[in-house]
């Protein structure tokens, strides 16, 4: 398996031990810092990074030559999706999920083995790798998500890098009605948005719609005033309202891009905008960007007023 491997992916694969120390660490090495164990017998050096791909290429080195696939999130890293990092909420690595009928492995802490159904047609080999379809493997992770928001959050992110489309996820779920976790994948499917760009954007999506029921959201829609001139593309928007949502990560307070942030938020507040920005630290307690929202909507409700009053006024 090891040798099928490709290296599109900048991986390094495990070695054995090598008495000899050529092709492989010596037991005396394989023991001390510089190399790092991937599995029973196989190591690779420490200073190999413990990346997404790496940890499937690691995995996949120890696979029997049948019945055994990637699934889940390694499944869709492997194939590019983006954020799929393999990394649970205290951000520490998750273990590689495999797909079998039966248990054909014996369990090691580098990945974890779900036996339930799986059709030989839904399993390819990619760079060498036997990896669940991509619809499948994105039901996978939506199934054994810790929540609704981050089940969501995998769908939007299947959409962004075009490896399932709407019809497919949701034939897919239609027709396996008694797999565990499918009622949360069901409830995935009007959620999801095929224009989103990160997982904070649909965490802010969804907390918006659950405090503002109702509203129709856009998602990265670019605005533009009446001359034509873009404004900006909000991570979300209420075209109803002009109420406007963004979500600032690290690299947003740093010195030109923060610059120019503040400058678009000066555009949109001109241009009778409601800007609200979501941070980090919000995910942690979203009572904060809950406040903001709430606020948003009172200027906007306190403007029409207003403007309604001067528009009697004028009449009158």
């Amino acid at each position: 398996m090891s040798q099928q491997i490709g290296v599109e992916h900048g991986v390094v694969l495990p070695v054995r031990v090598d008495p000899r120390g050529i092709d492989g660490p010596t037991a005396r090495e394989a023991a001390g810092p510089w190399w790092r164990r991937t599995s029973r017998g196989l190591y690779v050096p420490a200073h190999v990074e413990a990346s997404a791909a790496q940890r499937v290429a690691e995995v996949a080195c120890v696979l029997p030559a049948r019945h055994v696939a990637v699934t889940g999130w390694a499944a869709l890293a492997w194939r590019g999706a983006p954020y799929a990092e393999g990394l649970d909420a205290s951000g520490e690595p998750r273990p590689v999920p495999l797909a079998a009928p039966r248990r054909l492995l014996r369990p090691q802490p580098s990945f974890r083995l779900c036996e339930e159904r799986c059709d030989p047609r839904e399993v390819a080999r990619v760079d060498g790798v036997p990896v669940s379809t991509a619809v499948r493997a994105t039901c996978f992770e939506m199934r054994y998500a810790r929540n609704l928001e981050t089940a969501v959050a995998v769908l939007d992110m299947a959409y962004l890098s075009d490896l399932v489309t709407p019809t497919e996820v949701a034939a897919w779920v239609g027709i396996h009605s008694s797999y565990t976790g499918i009622e949360q994948a069901r409830q995935c499917l009007p959620l999801a948005r095929e224009n989103v760009w990160s997982p904070r954007e649909t965490l802010l999506r969804l907390v918006w719609q659950r405090h503002r029921p109702g509203v129709e959201l856009l998602a990265n829609a670019p605005v533009f005033d009446l001359e034509g001139r873009h404004l900006g593309t909000p991570d979300v928007i209420d075209p109803a309202t002009g109420v406007l949502g963004e979500y600032d990560g690290v690299l947003h307070l740093q010195g030109s891009r923060r610059a120019s942030d503040v400058r678009r938020e000066g555009d949109f507040r001109a241009h009778g905008l409601e800007p609200v920005v979501m941070v980090g630290a919000d995910a942690r307690d979203l009572r904060h960007v809950v406040g903001r929202l709430h606020e948003a909507y009172l200027r906007v409700a306190e403007r029409d007023v207003w403007l309604a009053r001067g528009r009697r006024t004028d009449s009158g």
